[in-house]
């Protein structure tokens, strides 16, 4: 049995969990299953937007659903205003999360352009400001996941892991870029371990970006002694590396690579949750975005992803994916 060392809230995490980052067109229901049956300790929904759900935007509405086997899970939202987000971390409480999550990392134009997301880090009073909303707002735990800062010039996360604490968040992810960085260069998780080992800081800290091996999840537990990791990119296609990881710090032995057969069963799997969820042809175009990862090195593989793409029927999908395993 896994030692449970890590709490937030009353929500209980085994020694060093590894979290799936929320992540946009991705973190759905039928990814996050295959995540959770490899070994994601918490996961969060896709980010949903504070004005969308307000509106009653179907899409965002849509992102709410959660499922007891995924448990415990995070939504997570964003937003600029301060009602917007404490009205809309209501409506969340209503779908019985196990925690709220704010997003002040995301840096993408659209979102940072209304002056959510990576957006509100030029803004250090009203990131806490709209932290606190949440928080008064809310009975459930309050999390954020944001990024080192604007840019180079204003890395302000030592400050604002304590203000965000002091408002009352009980977990805080840190992603090692800033948002002029994108996701481009090295994450810097020097300023990541800063704010674990501040004395002032008593929530957990977890560790995002460029974890994409057991080895180095190892070797990042080890030099910078964040509570846990959030894996993003490098889950996306590869489940496994939840499991790899677990393995390699139990043991110090590295997992072979999932065979064709597991390759193939977990796309099955991936595909029925997604046609379950979004009904089949939906759900069909959903998992097209995933076979090139899924499949990733696989030699001469192109002929195969080129009829996973065109197919829109399941049982043709089904089909196809039992003659790839055959071939292979």
């Amino acid at each position: 049995m896994p030692k449970f060392m890590i709490k937030i809230g009353n929500i209980e995490l085994p020694d060093f969990p590894l979290l799936l980052a929320p992540m946009e067109d991705v973190s759905d229901p039928p990814f996050r299953r295959v995540c959770k049956e490899s070994g994601a300790d918490l996961m969060y929904s896709e980010f949903i937007s504070s004005e969308g759900l307000i509106r009653d935007a179907i899409k965002s509405k849509k992102k709410l659903d959660i499922f007891d086997y995924e448990r415990p899970i995070g939504i997570q939202i964003f937003g600029g205003d301060e009602e917007a987000m404490a009205m809309s971390a209501r409506i969340v409480e209503t779908v019985k999360p196990d925690l709220v999550d704010i997003n002040f990392g995301c840096p993408v134009k659209k979102v940072v352009s209304k002056g959510a997301g990576a957006g509100v880090l030029k803004d250090i009073d009203l990131m806490v400001r709209l932290t606190e909303s949440v928080v008064k707002s809310t009975s459930l735990p309050v999390t954020v996941k944001t990024r080192l800062g604007w840019d180079n010039d204003s890395i302000h996360i030592y400050e604002v892991a304590e203000r965000l604490q002091d408002v009352g968040i009980q977990a805080l992810s840190i992603h090692g870029r800033t948002r002029a960085q994108m996701y481009k260069g090295e994450a810097d998780w020097t300023e990541i371990a800063r704010v674990k080992n501040n004395p002032r800081i008593h929530i957990p800290i977890f560790g995002n970006g460029d974890i994409d091996s057991p080895q180095k999840a190892l070797e990042y537990k080890n030099r910078y002694g964040v509570d846990g990791i959030m894996i993003g990119r490098a889950a996306i296609g590869y489940p496994w590396i939840f499991r790899e990881i677990k393995h390699f710090i139990a043991t110090g032995e590295v997992l072979s690579e999932p065979t064709m057969n597991e390759r193939v069963n977990i796309v099955k799997r991936h595909l029925e949750f997604s046609c379950e969820w979004k009904e089949e042809k939906t759900g069909i175009l959903e998992m097209r975005k995933h076979y090139a990862n899924y499949f990733k090195g696989i030699p001469n593989f192109k002929p195969f992803r080129k009829q996973l793409v065109s197919l829109d029927n399941k049982d043709n999908l089904l089909h196809l994916l039992s003659k790839i395993e055959q071939e292979y």
